[in-house]
This record gives structure tokens, C-alpha cells and sequence, in this order.
């Protein structure tokens, strides 16, 4: 098949999916299998080729993700159940107030919260951010939805050790100090402008709630997160008084003085709060640890072990479980546990078939194709290797691969023309970030863990993140003239 034909079917098969779920509510489970299919078969791989690249992109997926993401829904099921994300969205709510809450969180999550394994950060924290949204305003589910889709993106591909970021560096021998100082300076702009552009979008009319919230896959774990039974008073929908006021909510600003004594008589009673996020931080940790270790190429087998992901995230949810049975009860850990797997079932699917997808695409040889339609003796360098990862992207739909691809063609000729492989490497990860769509597992996972409809993720996170890639290969041209 000429290069041209595999350019249209590919371009046909990825269309023809997002219009399948988009405009005739195909479920995308059978709409990305379907375009899957075409693409393997228009591109000449015959049936048996055809399906053995659908099952395998979908395998590797799952062993790459699978565990990852089912314990980390898990873990967040449980700390929901236990009333444990509630209390923390008061807390962060008192803070900074909801004006400022998808910038903090952004923030946080492209920067300190950042590890090798996006997956793990992404499972943990969208509880969180799904029970902030409807705390901020009208717009919080976008707001929070395209908060979460940009810092999440950013920081894996400039934040070390986010995964890209270490290959981008390692691959254009980039020093990691280096690496960390540039892509900081570049990812916080790049996280406030971006979520700024999209929060004016949203309110000039760019977010339809009716259309682009969908919350059948959550609902059941949020209501679950509701009850208050877990400190032994009554449930809050049960609790209701006459005149309207719920006693078991969180205090109104109407009586302040009632509600601070409530929260107060309330935290007393109930387990630390610090205590209940005691096992998913030690994770955290463990997987930082061993990420430091492989970064510095120290030989500790027996922290190596507990810093892998897999092995991390069973010891945060083991624990999770022994903490939160001590205040909750074993009963309302194990309901948690059953909404957790109903859940992760629904995710684990998607991901896996938004992975055959991707590995049609890849198999069909399109990154070969386009990598040859652009020549390295352009005069704008970043602005070449952005194009082609943004290319790469839409086609292949892997952040690192397109990064790296993008980066590796023009890394012989950067020490010819004096740029500085940093910027390089920044230019390679911002073009990686356009465009993040149907093919992606962090979209199908941003879509169904933050409560958006396929419409409503296209535009939280594929226009969110590919407004992220603009703005920042925008501030990289002008740290190009000062470095």
C-alpha cells in the first residue's frame, strides 16, 4: 500500500470512531474496535494480522496499566467510602478557596505529585477532583476535568522523572538537573495560561453541562461517598431536618458559627485525616524512591522491589484497608471494594481498546511515513521538531514515542547550529502534547473517572492539553534567545 493510502485509511479510521460515538452514540468500546478492524484490513494485514494486532495492542496495554490502574481505583474507592476525600475537598476548599482550586491542583500535580507512572497519579487524584468540581461553580467538572488533562500531560513530558521527560533527556544527553530546571520554568506557565485560555473558553459558552458531563460510571461511588454512617450518625440523605438543612453536610455560609462547632465535633470523632492517607503517600513514596534509584543507578534490591508501581500500589491499598476497616467497618470497606471493581472494569475496558487502536495505527507504519516528510535543514529547528511530534501524535497517539521520534530526528544536527538540547527536548514533549485523543488511555481515562461524555473529554482534554502544547512551544522560542 502506497503511503498516501495508509495516510487517508488511517485518517478515515480515527474519524470514523470519534463520529461513531460523537454524533451516533456508538459505544466507544465497539467504535474504536471497529475502526481498529478497517484500519488492519484497509492496510492490508489480512484477518489473522488483523485481529492478533487488536488482541496485542490490548494485552500490552493491560500489562503495562492493568494492576496499576485497578488497585489505584481501589485505593480511591475506599478513601472515598471512608469520607476521607470529603473531608480533604473542606480542607482544600478553606485553604484556597474554589476561584483558585484548579490552578492549585494543576500546580500540584504537574510538579510535586509528578512520578514516572501518570496512570497511578491519575487514578488517585480523580476522586479528588471529581468531588471538587461541583464545590467551585457552574463550570467546576470542566474546570477541573481540563485542570487535571493539562498538568497530567505537562508534567510527564517536562517534569522530571515523568516518564518522557527521562527519555527526552537521555536521548539528547541532556544532564537531569538541567532537564528539571527547564522544565519547570516552562511547566508552570504553561499549566496557569493553559487552564486560564480554557476557564474563559468555558464561560463563553465552550462547555455544555447537558451534553458534556456524564456521571452514570461514578455516580454510584459518589453517592457511596456521601454517607456520613461511617462515625456513626446517620447518613446525610437520610438526615435531612424539615426546614431544609442537612445536619450531617458541611457548614453552610449562612451559620458559620454552627457549622465550624459541626466540623470540629466531627473531625474529633472521626479517624485523622492524616492517618487515612498514611498508606496512599507511603506509595508515593516508594515509587519516588525507586525512581531516584534508578536515576542514580543505586543497587538496593530490596527497596527496588517496594518501589516498583505494582508492588507499591498493593501495599498502599493492603493498608488503606486495614486503616479505614478500624473506622468505617469491614462491611463498608468491602462495598467499597465491589464499587471499586464495577468501576475499574468499566476503565480497564476502554483503555485496552483504546490500546488496539493504537497499535493498528503503529503497526500500519505511519511514524515512519511522516518522520520522512520533514528534513532537518529547516531554519526553525523547535519550531520542525513541534510539528512533527504534533504529527506523530495524531497519528500514533503515544506521548513518549512521538516525543522521542520527533526529538531523535534532529538531535544529530543540534550541536551543528548551536541549539541547546533542552530546548530541543522541551520542543519534542510540547508538540507530543497536541492532540491528545481517541487513541490515548489517559483520554478514556480522564473521560470516565472525571464524569465527562466523549464530547465533553474532547474538549477538557483534547483541546485543554493542545492549547498546553501551543502556549508552551510559544514561551520556549523566547528561552531559545536567552539561553
Amino acid at each position: 500500500m502506497s503511503d498516501i493510502a495508509v495516510l487517508i485509511n488511517t485518517a478515515v479510521a480515527v474519524l470514523a470512531a470519534v463520529v461513531l460515538i460523537v454524533r451516533f452514540r456508538v459505544n466507544p468500546v465497539i467504535a474504536l474496535i471497529i475502526g481498529s478492524v478497517y484500519l488492519g484490513l484497509a492496510a492490508g494485514f489480512g484477518v489473522e494480522k488483523t485481529v492478533k494486532t487488536i488482541t496485542s495492542g490490548f494485552g500490552e496495554i493491560m500489562v503495562d496499566v492493568g494492576l496499576l490502574i485497578a488497585f489505584g481505583v481501589l485505593m480511591g474507592s475506599i478513601l472515598n467510602q471512608s469520607g476521607a476525600i470529603r473531608r480533604l475537598v473542606e480542607h482544600l476548599l478553606s485553604t484556597f478557596g474554589p476561584k483558585r482550586l484548579p490552578y492549585t491542583m494543576g500546580l500540584a500535580i504537574g510538579t510535586v505529585l509528578q512520578s514516572i507512572f501518570l496512570d497511578v497519579l491519575l487514578v488517585i487524584s480523580a476522586p479528588l477532583a471529581r468531588k471538587l468540581a461541583p464545590k467551585i461553580g457552574k463550570l467546576g467538572t470542566a474546570r477541573m476535568a481540563t485542570a487535571m488533562a493539562i498538568a497530567l500531560e505537562c508534567g510527564i513530558v517536562f517534569t522530571v522523572p515523568g516518564v518522557a521527560s527521562l527519555a527526552l533527556a537521555g536521548l539528547l544527553n541532556v544532564p537531569l538537573g538541567k532537564m528539571l530546571l527547564f522544565g519547570l520554568l516552562l511547566v508552570i506557565p504553561t499549566i496557569i495560561i493553559s487552564i486560564a485560555i480554557m476557564t474563559f473558553l468555558f464561560r463563553r459558552g465552550f462547555w455544555n453541562e447537558a451534553k458534556d458531563e456524564d456521571h452514570t460510571f461514578v455516580e454510584e461511588e459518589d453517592r457511596e461517598g456521601e454517607e456520613e454512617g461511617y462515625d456513626g450518625g446517620t447518613p446525610a440523605s437520610a438526615s435531612t431536618a424539615p426546614g431544609g438543612h442537612n445536619p450531617g453536610a458541611a457548614p453552610s455560609d449562612t451559620q458559620p458559627g454552627r457549622g465550624a462547632v459541626a466540623v470540629a465535633e466531627r473531625e474529633r470523632k472521626q479517624a485523622p485525616l492524616i492517618l487515612l492517607f498514611a498508606p496512599l503517600l507511603t506509595s508515593l513514596l516508594l515509587i519516588g524512591a525507586g525512581a531516584i534509584l534508578q536515576i542514580l543507578k543505586i543497587d538496593l534490591p530490596w527497596l527496588q522491589l517496594l518501589g516498583e508501581p505494582v508492588i507499591a500500589l498493593l501495599i498502599g491499598l493492603i493498608g488503606t484497608c486495614l486503616v479505614t476497616r478500624s473506622a468505617i467497618g469491614q462491611k463498608r470497606v468491602e462495598d467499597a471494594i465491589t464499587v471499586g471493581f464495577k468501576e475499574s472494569g468499566q476503565i480497564l475496558i476502554l483503555t485496552g481498546v483504546g490500546g488496539s487502536l493504537a497499535a493498528t495505527v503503529a503497526a500500519a507504519g505511519l511514524g515512519d511515513i511522516l518522520g520522512g516528510f520533514f528534513s532537518a535543514s529547516t531554519v526553525a529547528p523547535l519550531l520542525v521538531v513541534w510539528v512533527i511530534a504534533a504529527v506523530l501524535h495524531i497519528a500514533v497517539g503515544s506521548v513518549t514515542l512521538s516525543a522521542i521520534t520527533a526529538a531523535g530526528l534532529l538531535a544529530p544536527i543540534a550541536p551543528a547550529i548551536g541549539l541547546d538540547p533542552v530546548l530541543l527536548a522541551l520542543a519534542a514533549g510540547a508538540g507530543s502534547l497536541f492532540m491528545v485523543h481517541v487513541t490515548s488511555n489517559t483520554f478514556w481515562l480522564l473521560q470516565s473517572l472525571l464524569g465527562q461524555s466523549v464530547r465533553g473529554a474532547l474538549k477538557s482534554v483534547t483541546v485543554g492539553v493542545s492549547v498546553a502544547s501551543v502556549v508552551a512551544i510559544l514561551l520556549i522560542l523566547p528561552m531559545s534567545l536567552l539561553f
